[in-house]
């Protein structure tokens, strides 16, 4: 699926139940394409956090596509490169930063995009507890 409008947030949920939240993925962004390419159920769970419009390609239509367009081996080149660079940063973030600097770019994400995220999906995005975030956000408010 192409994500037309909307934020989602794609997830894990762990054996302990507890959610990581990979990302955040927004307008033109890709999702079930590591699962075709890999003939993979379900690598991870995707949510709508706003109203979500997306369009819907056939398995094989995209399977088509694969072989025989440039453009769209391009395209997804550029979004598995994106994405790695996201993950890269947001992971040297999580080890170099403090919970309050991460939790800063965190809510500039949420004022810049006006969506509303729970403290449960920060705490999960950010890979910290509740609790943790609470105190976060009380070193931020001091």
């Amino acid at each position: 699926m192409l994500i037309k409008t909307g934020i989602t947030k794609c997830f894990f949920t762990e054996d302990n139940d507890k959610e990581y939240i990979l990302e955040f993925l927004g307008e033109g962004e890709i999702i079930g394409e590591i699962e075709l390419i890999r003939q993979i159920r379900c690598l991870c769970n995707v949510e709508a956090m706003t109203e979500v419009t997306v369009y819907a390609i056939t398995p094989d239509y995209f399977a088509g596509l694969l072989k025989t367009d440039l453009n769209v081996n391009n395209l997804l080149l550029d979004t598995f490169a994106e994405r790695i660079i996201n993950t890269a940063s947001r992971a040297s973030y999580q080890q170099l930063y403090t919970i309050e600097h991460s939790l800063g770019k965190l809510l500039e994400l949420q004022s810049k995009q006006e969506i509303s995220i729970s403290k449960e999906d920060m705490a999960s995005y950010l890979g910290v507890t509740v609790r943790s975030l609470n105190r976060a956000f009380k070193r931020l408010s001091e």
